[in-house]
């Protein structure tokens, strides 16, 4: 995968001033040679180019270790729809004709908010959304910038694939797959194009100065994903709950050691109790960790 994005932001002074808006373009070139059983197709070049406009407003106190306000970010991804002016044969073209100009539109939603309980424990609520559509009905839903849920979420972006990676504690990295999915391995190598997650979080400090901070916390979370918006139900989810703690060093970030239960059974993959997941995030994506 290769690219270049340009992006320029800007701080709004209405509603609030808390408000920011940012704007990118962006081309994206993946090739893929001898991939293997595991994706939509093994051998070809997909182009992406694409413009994404996101609002959000940042209210929290910390960036580190928030104790109150919010974080809330939309943001919608386009590309060309090509379907609708060029003379590809979709249903019986080959993959290196049907991927070669990635098309899509992509929604997303995510909602964090921060407040004290009593004295410094802290509560956190999340909810989160991802959509991934089609502009034509000759097409495929993108093999491109799905989403793979369940894990740690370390990595956070899968640059093989062009992906993004949705932590879910307690399961093991991708395992979130819709229900009724035939082939397990394609569903978890190449992602889904919708998903939902919620999560709430009691946190609890050990230390807060200039040197580290160090904090304890519970978790509670449940998400799913799906492929077809009309199978879509915000209630029908995969849950996990259990707890982990953060310790965060200027010189290496943050770093963090979970230990979750997952409650609902992914079909087709076997069944597991407790899980430990690490996780790590530098410094400039410390917002709402």
């Amino acid at each position: 995968m290769t690219g270049i994005t340009a992006t320029l932001g800007k701080r709004l002074q209405w509603p609030d001033n808390w408000f920011q808006a940012n704007t990118s373009l962006s081309f994206q070139r993946y090739k893929l040679q001898n991939y293997g059983n595991y994706f939509l197709f093994d051998n070809g070049t997909a182009y992406n180019i694409n413009l994404t406009q996101e609002f959000s407003r940042n209210s929290i106190d910390a960036p580190i270790y928030p104790t109150s306000g919010s974080n809330i970010k939309f943001s919608v991804q386009l590309t060309p729809p090509y379907s609708l002016f060029n003379n590809i044969d979709y249903k019986n073209g080959t993959p290196q004709d049907r991927y070669r100009w990635t098309e899509y539109h992509k929604w997303k939603f995510d909602s964090q908010w921060y407040a004290k309980i009593v004295g410094k424990l802290v509560f956190k609520a999340q909810a989160q959304f991802g959509f991934l559509g089609k502009y034509s009905s000759k097409t495929e839903i993108s093999t491109f910038e799905r989403f793979k849920v369940g894990g740690d979420g370390m990595q956070g972006f899968d640059y093989l694939q062009g992906s993004e990676i949705i932590a879910m504690r307690g399961y093991a990295n991708g395992v979130i797959i819709p229900e009724g999915t035939q082939n397990v391995n394609v569903a978890r190598n190449s992602g889904s194009p919708i998903y939902t997650k919620y999560q709430m979080e009691l946190r609890h400090p050990v230390m807060l100065n200039d040197q580290a901070t160090v904090y304890v916390l519970a978790f509670a979370e449940a998400g799913n994903t799906w492929n077809k918006f009309t199978e879509y139900n915000p209630f029908k989810v995969r849950r996990s709950a259990g707890v982990g703690a953060r310790i965060f060093l200027p010189i290496f970030g943050m770093l963090g050691i979970d230990y979750g239960h997952a409650f609902d059974p992914i079909p087709g993959l076997p069944s597991s109790t407790w899980k430990q997941n690490f996780t790590f995030s530098i410094m400039q994506n410390m917002g709402g960790f």
